[in-house]
């Protein structure tokens, strides 16, 4: 009897331990802990970010939906862009937000799951509209006379649509690997949004097929389209230096610069993020959250001044709308 009682207590011990290795019931996202007397200066810049993301992005979705000269493939992609980045903010800014206010960063295992899930989806998306976005202006700039009869309504809302949907199925399986590892050393994510690089760093074991499942992903998912923006932009610069107007040549470039600009910024932080060699644990932990606010956040506030500052048609639409307001 006895002998039975201590193998019932040591299988208790293992189920507990087991327990613990496989699903921890919450994390905590350790955030800007390290520097708590930032925490209210950090929630007021954060909190106006998320204001001038939401207000800037919205005057983009607006104008192109009532100003007539802005019904083009051009501005209806950007204006998906527009409400995607919204969405992408939405996933991480207002949680980040929360844990500032409330100085506690616990999120639970299926917030987690969640959060980090939406988040790929929508990073995924973002690599596919960005590269349908440069094969809009090389049709626009390289057959310009067919332009009307490719991009039609019902092609670009397909392309739309795909860039959507494409990339769900394979970051719900990677959510789903990343998560199934077990978590042994620490429940304390260092990071302030649940994310592949941080989350693989607290999982014991050997992760070596993990991260070469993550790396062919990433791959998949960030270089394919950036090699697509790629090929579709060398066309491009070809087709333009052949140009005989320079006025065509400078409209031309000025109709392109706006997107390379935010497929730079957007792509150099995240390729950095998610493609670079793995380091230590403990290693690379404030760069990766430098990095992390590029492609997060910094990139979404600075699209709408990139695709008004720089675009005269944008600018124009804004003037009548604003005179319109200011009329009523």
């Amino acid at each position: 009897m006895k002998f039975n009682l201590v193998n019932l207590q040591r299988a208790n011990k293992l189920k507990i331990i087991e327990t613990n290795l496989t699903l921890p019931m919450e994390f905590v996202l350790l955030g800007f802990s390290d520097i708590p007397k930032l925490h209210w200066f950090l929630f007021g810049i954060f909190l106006s970010i998320y204001i001038i993301i939401l207000f800037g992005n919205g005057i983009i979705i607006l104008i192109t939906r009532v100003e007539p000269t802005l019904q083009t493939p051009m501005y209806f992609f950007i204006s998906n862009f527009s409400f995607l980045e919204i969405c992408y903010v939405s996933v991480t800014l207002p949680r980040m937000l929360m844990d500032l206010f409330t100085m506690r960063g616990n999120i639970s295992f299926f917030a987690c799951a969640t959060q980090m899930c939406l988040f790929l989806i929508l990073g995924a998306t973002e690599c596919f509209l960005l590269a349908v976005m440069a094969y809009d202006r090389y049709v626009a700039i390289c057959n310009p006379l067919h332009y009307p009869v490719i991009m039609n309504h019902k092609v670009c809302t397909q392309l739309v649509v795909g860039s959507w949907i494409i990339g769900i199925p394979i970051q719900v399986g990677q959510t789903y690997q990343i998560l199934s590892l077990p978590f042994c050393e620490s429940n304390q994510i260092n990071h302030f949004f649940c994310d592949i690089p941080p989350l693989l760093k607290l999982a014991c074991g050997n992760i070596f097929v993990n991260e070469i499942v993550v790396f062919i992903f990433a791959v998949l998912i960030v270089t394919v389209p950036f090699m697509l923006i790629l090929a579709s932009y060398s066309r491009i610069i070809s087709t333009i230096l052949k140009l005989s107007s320079n006025t065509g040549r400078t409209k031309a470039f000025s109709t392109c610069s706006s997107h390379l600009i935010v497929v730079f910024l957007f792509y150099g932080s995240a390729s950095i993020t998610y493609l670079k060699p793995k380091s230590n644990k403990n290693e690379g932990t404030g760069t990766d959250k430098l990095l992390s606010l590029f492609y997060t956040i910094l990139t979404p506030m600075f699209n709408p001044l990139i695709y008004s500052l720089r675009n005269k048609d944008v600018t124009g639409a804004l003037r009548k709308l604003f005179t319109r307001l200011v009329a009523v």
